[in-house]
């Protein structure tokens, strides 16, 4: 051996001899962290990292809780029976750090989560100069989940919470806030916000991949993207994004001259993929680090990209599966409820059938939907009057999950029909006052055993809708508003919430 080598093996044995004396610190994920909020009355989890075997003392609101890590390093602990109002300090003390979190609050703690209408800011909404005046809600706490898609179940995550003010409000997610606000003001407790959510992002990226793979109803789905997934070329593209860029550089530098808008940069496709990543990416990357942080309920506002003609069709077993592969990685069935797609023109789409999907969807336990069709904009796919989304989520949260009493917690919802003669006679749930603000009802069509639809007559009796038309005889189904954007006097029950979108048939 020379004397290189001696030397090299020497230094060798000193770095082994260092590093097997270093002691990994006791850590946590990101969303344990300054400011959070902790669910009341609720079994909480505290969890993170450390040595093997180490022990690791939580305490909190006067409870003292001592665990030992796992053979990984993994260690868990359960605070229980927090109250709503209590405020203190979280400390975690290891073998040889301590971390010591700061205002954390009890109430109650709701995730948010979908595509951008959900990750769309206060700053975005309407009225947002007088939500600003507004916003002194310290009380109301936002966690935004920032990291990105990922290949494998992440454990840390990143963000932080933020503390509801004129400085901090705009950033926070609209839909959420305003579902929060509702929360926090009815109940009186504190409340935390927790948003994942990613612009433009279909729902297979936002579930377990596993879970999906082990679905006979999406087994068409996959063959089906598969086959229609080009083949990219990644220096050809690259080419392509770049002659893009001097295009717009260009067309930037003349609309400056010009006082006119710039126009909008084009997007890098690699990037613009990354984000919304593979079959689950967004569940492994921005939902599993969340997991199993303790929370109230969940709220979802997603389906645009996934109303496409070849996608639209299997969101009926989509959504139903995300919420159940959800409730089963956190552990209990809590409620869950969903932003129904509201009108807009979307051309080439098809958002009845993804109305539609969430409007089946409501067969699974404790959830609920709000219903929007008569909040959207034909032109514009971010329709900014969050408040009301939030406002009818809370309605269903308030009174299904808090049992408080509120004019309804749901729009008119289908519940059965009957055919007499010529007429079909609709029955409803959450029917309580039927009313439209005009003379005639519209939005109606009846078909009969030919399978063409006619425009119908329609008038309110009591709870029920009655169907017909001089062009069918026999009548043999009806649809209400099946278009992507409907333009007419809506129905609405008497708490002044709109009848959803539905048919009775199941035609292709």
């Amino acid at each position: 051996m020379n004397v290189s080598s001696k030397i090299l093996a020497i230094v060798t044995v000193l770095m082994l001899g260092i590093t097997s004396g270093l002691k990994a610190e006791v850590s946590v994920p990101a969303v344990i962290s300054e400011h959070m909020v902790l669910q009341q009355q609720a079994e909480v989890p505290i969890w993170g990292w450390a040595d093997a075997g180490e022990t690791v003392t939580v305490v909190f609101a006067n409870q003292i809780v001592n665990t030992k890590t796992d053979d990984k390093g993994a260690w868990k602990v359960l605070l229980k029976d927090l109250q709503a109002g209590t405020a203190g300090t979280l400390s975690i003390q290891g073998k040889s750090n301590k971390i010591t979190v700061e205002d954390v609050l009890v109430g109650e703690v709701w995730l948010g989560s979908g595509q951008s209408n959900m990750a769309m800011t206060v700053s975005g909404s309407k009225g947002y100069q007088q939500e600003l005046t507004q916003a002194d809600f310290p009380q109301i706490r936002m966690f935004k989940e920032e990291s990105g898609a990922s290949d494998v179940a992440e454990s840390k995550g990143k963000g932080k919470w933020l503390i509801c003010s004129a400085e901090t409000v705009g950033k926070f997610s609209a839909t959420l806030y305003f579902f929060g606000r509702e929360i926090h003001q009815t109940m009186k407790v504190p409340v935390g916000l927790i948003n994942s959510s990613v612009g433009g992002t279909p729902i297979e990226s936002w579930i377990d991949p596993q879970a999906q793979k082990s679905s006979a109803e999406l087994e068409p789905f996959f063959t089906a993207i598969k086959k229609a997934t080009p083949v990219i070329d990644p220096a050809q593209e690259q080419a392509n994004y770049e002659k893009q860029l001097e295009v717009w550089k260009k067309a930037v530098i003349q609309a400056k001259a010009a006082g006119k808008t710039s126009p909008r940069k084009p997007q890098d496709p690699a990037q613009t993929r990354a984000s919304k990543g593979k079959v689950g990416g967004l569940y492994l990357g921005k939902i599993a680090p969340l997991v199993p942080y303790r929370i109230k309920g969940a709220i979802w506002y997603q389906g645009e990209a996934n109303s496409t003609p070849d996608k639209a069709k299997f969101y009926q077993h989509q959504l139903p599966l995300l919420v159940k592969d959800w409730r089963a990685k956190w552990g209990y069935d809590f409620p869950f409820a969903w932003a129904q797609l509201p009108n807009f023109k979307g051309e080439g789409r098809d958002w009845p059938l993804v109305r539609e999907a969430m409007l089946k969807s409501l067969s699974v336990p404790d959830t609920g939907m709000g219903i929007n069709i008569d909040i959207g904009e034909t032109n514009d796919i971010h329709p900014k009057n969050k408040q009301e989304v939030g406002r009818r989520l809370s309605l269903w949260a308030l009174g299904t999950v808090y049992k408080v009493q509120v004019p309804a917690t749901s729009g008119p919802l289908p519940a059965g029909h009957e055919i007499k003669g010529n007429e079909v006679v609709l029955k409803f749930t959450h029917a309580k006052g039927l009313n439209v603000e005009a003379d005639l009802l519209k939005g109606f069509v009846l078909a009969g055993d030919d399978k063409v639809w006619h425009p119908a007559d329609a008038k309110i009796v009591g709870e029920t809708v009655i169907v017909s038309s001089s062009l069918v005889t026999k009548p043999k189904a009806v649809r209400y508003l099946w278009e992507n954007d409907p333009q007419v006097k809506f129905i609405r029950n008497s708490a002044g919430l709109p009848m959803t979108p539905f048919r009775t048939d199941d035609w292709e």
